[in-house]
């Protein structure tokens, strides 16, 4: 018999075996590596060292491969040689998007350009999406290719010429460090900057655009119009949810609706993503199928599964135009493209290889996607997804069972595999909405297995048949339906969102947790056979991995609003302002924002200051001016920290011993974070500031800060 030892190592090679059709499932892990450690550097890299490197290790694993080696060296150079290849393409893809910035301008400037589209509403209105023809003060090679605008009054629809009176700006920077970094996003997107509009948009008389920017604006007209038309026909609750469903125009959505859906775990619903293109296409490949089993002439004479492929995918296509084409649906959109081309070339449709392929394709096509939360969870759960299904035990084939017993049977193995699949793709996305949303619906599984009948066979079905038949007014009876179900769907989510404890606030882990739950979820997906189960902890380290202490205090970018904590509150300092800044840093550290008292302070029309120690450790001063002697005095005099939102040219003697930050050092860093050292007689605090964590990029307007760790 065998020692224990022996047994050990032919158990690990049996497993080893066991993986040999499954190790090229991990070139898109290494390939989203390269890209994602590429957008973990603080300085940008040149593109010269990546193309080397991404030559050199392609060239040994393919030396490596016609030598016939064996795996052990094979695998780790084509390992290699995809992480080299996910840092070249980032960079190139970061290369080929760089565009001009808006700078942060002093004064409002008239900006002249075309509607391109209408984007979602902010807190302050309208929002739409402008192509610059002019910008009063910026010369046309430092004009953004396109800029998000808030306007005043009704938003202009697309295709229309306007003229518009407004404060431009940069993106903006992350809310508080290592927050979400929306502009990145609008970096890789061509979005150069955002206007707030002063007053109406006014129409403008332009030159002729281009040809492709006509199409565009073409295209977003006739989707601007049918969710006109979609709203004008359900009414707009459901109308909105429709329109957003189908066009993904969020400009009819009522905030405390969009609110609920977020508490009972819904709002994905919402976001045009994977579930919407896999219902729509499967929806088409389906009913082509059945049409064409329905005919025995045409049974006989074509493939009919290769023909509701070709449905399915110019379903997909439509739907992607319709959808406006966001990043999202794009990668959705790819993902179905591939099961469905590999249905036309005889292959299994929904597998791990074709997972990976589409994968693969994303980050070469989307490299920047690594780091959105939407790749994240959707590739997550579809992995988890597709390995549930691997692992899912064939049952054999009846045999004159009677139908009663036989429904009950199939029933039960429906209603349990739909408990099953929620729960793992639940577990396999939770890691990514703790560490990015910091919020977790406790009873969302209930609410989405209670929608997704709703949502997928009668809401999704008739609105893309209402929405093919709207343009002929024909889509009434159909949008009808979708707004029953939506209807419904609306009232499990508030239902759910209203039960006690529905939302739980997650504090953010260390964003080294991230990445290594993210190879664990993998590991449990990609490796076949028992020693799966050892990714598990590892899938879990966001919600195990250790806390560090809140920051004692934060003040956002721009020195306009600041919060201390005080007993797992955030003690808010101007209520109200800069309010999605606040929510995202509390949620961020898992406190509870609460605003501050009106006693102990002294406040002005440009400043608050405490009135005794106790009140609060910072005196804000958030006017563009910056404070006399005598008011800088006093704010020195009030607190230990002594926030000024325009640059101080000098202290006064009382501000000795005070940490004072002033809009020189906003415009430098941005938002900060403070912890005091030692004890507060001694007023020491280390600051790490917005600036120090997005690091010298191109889509940042900072340049290398040059920021202390510490003052006093």
């Amino acid at each position: 018999m065998p020692s224990l030892p022996a047994r050990g190592v032919e158990f690990l090679r049996r497993q080893a075996r066991a993986q040999s059709l499954r190790w090229r499932l991990w070139a898109p892990v290494a390939l989203g590596g390269g890209c994602a450690v590429y957008f973990a550097l603080k300085a940008e890299p040149p593109a010269w060292p990546l193309l080397t490197l991404t030559v050199l290790t392609s060239a040994g694993w393919l030396a490596a491969k016609r030598s016939r080696l064996d795996r052990i060296w094979t695998l780790p150079l084509m390992l290699l040689a995809c992480f080299a290849l996910g840092l070249a393409v980032t960079k190139l893809r970061a290369d080929a998007v760089t565009a001009p910035i808006a700078p942060a301008m002093d004064a409002p400037t008239v900006v002249e350009g075309w509607v391109v589209d209408v984007d979602s509403p902010g807190a302050a209105g309208p929002r739409v999406v402008i192509a610059p023809v002019r910008i009063r003060g910026l010369a046309p090679e430092d004009t953004p290719v396109r800029l998000r605008a808030t306007v005043r009054g009704a938003a202009p629809e697309p295709g229309q010429a306007v003229r518009l009176f407004a404060i431009l700006n940069p993106p903006p920077a992350p809310a508080s460090p290592g927050a979400y970094d929306f502009g990145r996003t609008a970096f890789f997107q061509g979005m150069g900057g955002v206007a707030f509009g002063l007053g109406e948009a006014r129409p403008a008389y332009l030159p002729p655009p281009p040809w492709t920017l006509r199409a565009e604006m073409a295209i977003n007209g006739l989707r601007f119009d049918l969710a006109k038309r979609i709203v004008e026909r359900q009414g707009p609750r459901a109308g909105g949810v429709a329109a957003a469903m189908t066009t993904g125009h969020e400009a009819w959505l009522d905030p405390d609706e969009v609110q609920v859906m977020r508490d009972s775990g819904l709002a994905h619903i919402l976001s045009i993503s994977g579930l919407h293109m896999a219902v729509v296409g499967g929806f088409a490949f389906f009913l082509v199928r059945l049409l064409v089993a329905a005919w025995p002439w045409l049974a006989l004479r074509v493939p009919g599964k290769k023909v509701a492929a070709g449905a399915g995918l110019l379903a997909v296509a439509t739907y992607l135009v319709i959808s406006g084409a966001p990043p999202p649906a794009e990668r959705a959109a790819i993902t179905a493209s591939i099961a469905f081309i590999a249905i036309l070339l005889d292959r299994q449709a929904i597998t791990m290889h074709a997972l990976a392929v589409a994968a693969f394709v994303v980050l070469l096509l989307q490299p920047e996607a690594i780091v959105t939360p939407g790749f994240q969870m959707s590739f997550a759960a579809t992995a988890a997804l597709v390995a549930l299904v691997e692992a899912w035990p064939v049952r054999p084939r009846e045999i004159s069972t009677p139908w009663p017993i036989l429904m009950v049977q199939r029933g039960g193995v429906w209603i349990g595999g739909a408990i099953l699949a929620s729960l793992v793709a639940g577990a396999a996305t939770g890691p990514f909405a703790m560490q990015h949303f910091n919020r977790t619906a406790m009873y969302g599984l209930a609410a989405n297995l209670a929608t997704a009948p709703v949502s997928d066979f009668l809401i999704m079905p008739a609105l893309a048949i209402g929405a093919l038949l709207e343009p002929l007014g024909l889509g009434a009876p159909f949008l009808w339906l979708a707004a029953q179900g939506i209807g419904l769907m609306l009232a499990i989510g508030a239902w759910t969102a209203a039960l006690p404890g529905a939302v739980r606030t997650v504090a953010s882990a260390p964003d080294v947790a991230l990445p290594v739950a993210f190879l664990g979820v993998l590991f449990c997906c990609l490796w076949r056979g028992p020693l799966r189960w050892l990714g598990l902890p590892f899938a879990a380290a966001v919600m195990l991995w250790p806390r560090g202490p809140a920051p004692d205090l934060w003040i956002g970018d721009g020195g306009t609003n600041a919060a201390w904590v005080q007993a797992e509150e955030a003690v808010v300092a101007r209520p109200g302002v800069r309010q999605f800044a606040v929510d995202v840093w509390s949620r961020r550290r898992g406190l509870t924002p609460i605003d501050r008292q009106e006693e102990g302070w002294t406040c002005t029309r440009f400043s608050c200051a405490p009135s005794t120690p106790a009140a609060g450790p910072l005196a804000l001063w958030w006017g563009k001016r910056a404070p006399s002697a005598e008011q800088m005095e006093a704010l020195c005099r009030a607190a230990p920290v002594v926030s000024v939102r325009a640059p101080v040219p000098a202290l006064p003697a009382s501000c000795e011993g005070r940490l004072v930050l002033d809009g020189v050092d906003y415009a430098r860093g941005g938002a900060v974070e403070l912890w005091r050292e030692g004890p507060a007689a001694a007023n020491r605090w280390r600051a790490v500031w917005s600036a120090q964590v997005r690091g010298d990029r191109p889509w940042s307007r900072f340049g290398d800060p040059d920021l202390s760790d510490s003052g006093g």
